[in-house]
C-alpha cells in the first residue's frame, strides 16, 4: 500500500510541476508526471527535508522540496526534448538545398 501511495504522490507532484510550468495546458502527460514527481520527490524532497532538519518525515518542507525537484526534472525533460530540434537557420538551409549548410 505504501508503494501505491508513493506513486500517487509522485503523480500529483509531477502534475503540479507541469501545471506550474504551463506545459499541462494541452493535458497532463501522466508518464512524465510520474517520472518527474518520483525523481523530484526523491531529490528535492529529501534534500530540503534534511536541510530543514525535519528528517525523512512528511513535512511541508519536504512537500515544497518535492514540487521544486519535480519542476527541475520537468525543465530537464523539456530541454532534452528540444535539444534535437533543428534551429530556424538549419530549416532555412535545408529549404535552400545547400548541402554545406544542412546537417
Amino acid at each position: 500500500m505504501l508503494i501505491i501511495g508513493i506513486i500517487l504522490f509522485g503523480m500529483l507532484v509531477g502534475a503540479a510541476a507541469q501545471l506550474i510550468l504551463g506545459t499541462g495546458r494541452d493535458g497532463i502527460d501522466w508518464a512524465r508526471a510520474i517520472v518527474a514527481g518520483l525523481l523530484g520527490s526523491f531529490l528535492g524532497g529529501l534534500v530540503v527535508s534534511l536541510i530543514a532538519g525535519d528528517g525523512v518525515e512528511l513535512r511541508p518542507s519536504g512537500i515544497i522540496g518535492s514540487v521544486a525537484g519535480a519542476i527541475v526534472i520537468s525543465l530537464a525533460q523539456q530541454w532534452w526534448d528540444r535539444r534535437g530540434e533543428p534551429t530556424a537557420a538549419d530549416r532555412a538551409a535545408q529549404r535552400s538545398g545547400d548541402p554545406r549548410k544542412s546537417r
